[in-house]
């Protein structure tokens, strides 16, 4: 019985043997694998206590009322200090009139971002992310801005 290529590929890719592609079985033992990935080398990056972390943020439901100001905080550690970027709906945000961004470095392993939206528009509802990284790890945190209108 021949194999197509593409099963070939695949059970050549896979280190499988072609009857054991046929009946779709592993060689590969997960037990196996997971010994492999602690004695190797990349557990130093993936598993490394010194990769970003954030420590302290904002709630996630903000609910903010048009023509006042939205307030966002996120605070990260790691080794080497994180790098902290802010996004809004997956876009990268960055400072003009109406949107400020403030950091302040503590010691050589601690951070704190201030997002500032002032004044706060119909066009500022939506979802937010902190995102921290270094070298070791990338961690994030969203938030979710929703407008009221405000009777008096």
């Amino acid at each position: 019985m021949e194999l197509s290529i593409p099963t070939l590929l695949l059970a050549i890719l896979c280190g499988l043997s072609s009857a054991r592609a046929r009946y779709g079985r592993r060689m590969i033992d997960p037990k196996h694998m997971r010994t492999r990935f602690e004695e190797n080398i990349s557990k130093q990056y993936y598993v490394n206590d010194n990769g970003a972390k954030i420590t302290e943020s904002s709630h996630f439901d903000y609910e903010y009322t048009l023509g006042q100001k939205i307030v966002f905080i996120c605070v990260a550690t790691g080794e080497p200090r994180p790098h902290i970027t802010w996004f809004k709906d997956g876009i990268e945000m960055y400072t003009h009139r109406y949107v400020a961004l403030h950091q302040w470095n503590y010691g050589t392993d601690r951070i704190k971002s201030k997002l500032e939206i002032d004044p706060a528009t119909q066009m500022d509802a939506g979802i937010y992310e902190c995102r921290a990284d270094n070298m070791y790890r990338v961690d994030m945190k969203m938030f979710r801005a929703e407008f009221s209108m405000a009777f008096y």
